[in-house]
């Protein structure tokens, strides 16, 4: 996203209907021809109002122009094939004047969390199989082909698992979960707005590790390494705020630890992926009130040794502590 650029996700109300439909129709019309024509084409006011009443939409506004749209059913899949609480994505739209500023993607983003805040913990879409190019789209953010019919390939990927962390000390206590089920080798990316939380989320990791020392942030020395006793991993804390790219992230030499250490990166979103294909993504994110020192915490997981990820978060976390 461009500097010059303001992009602003809003969870869409029912005066957004024109705007949502505005968008849809702008998107929707300027595909190619292919097959039937879209149903997006066919969304009115009214229609769209309903949708938001069922379940909710994102708004996208660039500029404070609308930008893009997501309409969100929740409800209870029947098929055996897929958990019960299942988000489905419709009308995924990017007005074609905003193109290649990464709306859509933002949009995914927050309704994957705003549906697991809800308890859902999949989400899955129909994809024209008239466009492979959007397949590979959804196939890089981690989603993959459920079932094929004559008109749409159903695609879908496991939901964040998500936390509602009300106090620093409950950071804490969410690290020491999270310590029960790290092994050595393992990668956590971990982002967050100054003050979000990470470094709280990491002490608490650290101590349920049981390593040596105090778990401090790492800004000024980009990492520290904290042993731990009884074989359990070590633990290493880097700080990639100050880094301004994934080679300058090698000059610290992860390398001689990463086989053998839990590594949290903070700030490592875009420069931290090439230390492991297989790594828990964290991200915090704080309450809309000031006041509120509440924290929603995001986990993520991406390669084969997360797969499971809602399983092994749900074997160490008390009864309620998973908020989906």
């Amino acid at each position: 996203m461009s500097a010059e650029h303001q992009l602003d996700l809003a969870l869409a109300v029912e005066s957004d209907a024109p705007a949502l439909v505005e968008v849809i129709h702008a998107a929707f019309g300027a595909r190619r021809a292919a097959g039937p024509p879209p149903a997006g084409l066919s969304e009115t006011e009214s229609s769209v109002a309903r949708a938001l009443q069922d379940g909710f939409g994102i708004i996208a506004r660039l500029d404070g122009r609308p930008a893009g749209a997501v309409l969100v059913g929740i409800g209870i899949d029947a098929s055996t094939d897929l958990p019960a609480a299942v988000a489905t994505w419709h009308r995924v739209s990017v007005h074609p004047e905003f193109q290649r500023h990464g709306i859509a993607t933002a949009m995914i983003e927050l309704a994957e969390e705003l549906s697991a805040l809800r308890g859902c913990t999949f989400a899955q879409l129909g994809v024209r199989i008239e466009f492979p190019e959007l397949l590979a789209w959804w196939r890089k953010l981690g989603y993959e082909v459920l079932s094929r019919g004559d008109l749409l390939l159903q695609v879908g990927r496991e939901l964040p698992v998500a936390f509602e962390v009300p106090t620093a000390d409950e950071m804490v206590r969410l690290g020491e979960w999270v310590a029960r089920i790290v092994r050595p080798g393992d990668l956590i990316i971990a982002k967050g707005e100054l003050g979000a939380g990470k470094t709280t989320f990491t002490q608490g990791l650290g101590a349920g590790l049981g390593v040596e020392g105090p778990v401090v942030s790492p800004t000024f020395v980009l990492s520290r390494v904290h042993r731990a006793a009884d074989g359990r991993p070590t633990l290493v804390h880097v700080d990639a705020y100050r880094l301004g790219d994934a080679d300058e992230l090698e000059d610290i030499d992860l390398d001689e630890t990463a086989g053998t250490a839990v590594t949290v990166v903070e700030w490592g979103e875009g420069i931290a992926e090439q230390l492991n294909s297989d790594r828990l993504l964290m991200s915090i994110e704080r309450s809309d009130d000031p006041a509120d020192e509440t924290r929603f915490v995001f986990f993520r997981g991406e390669g084969e040794r997360w797969a499971r990820l809602h399983a092994q978060l749900e074997s160490v976390t008390p009864s309620g502590g998973i908020v989906a």
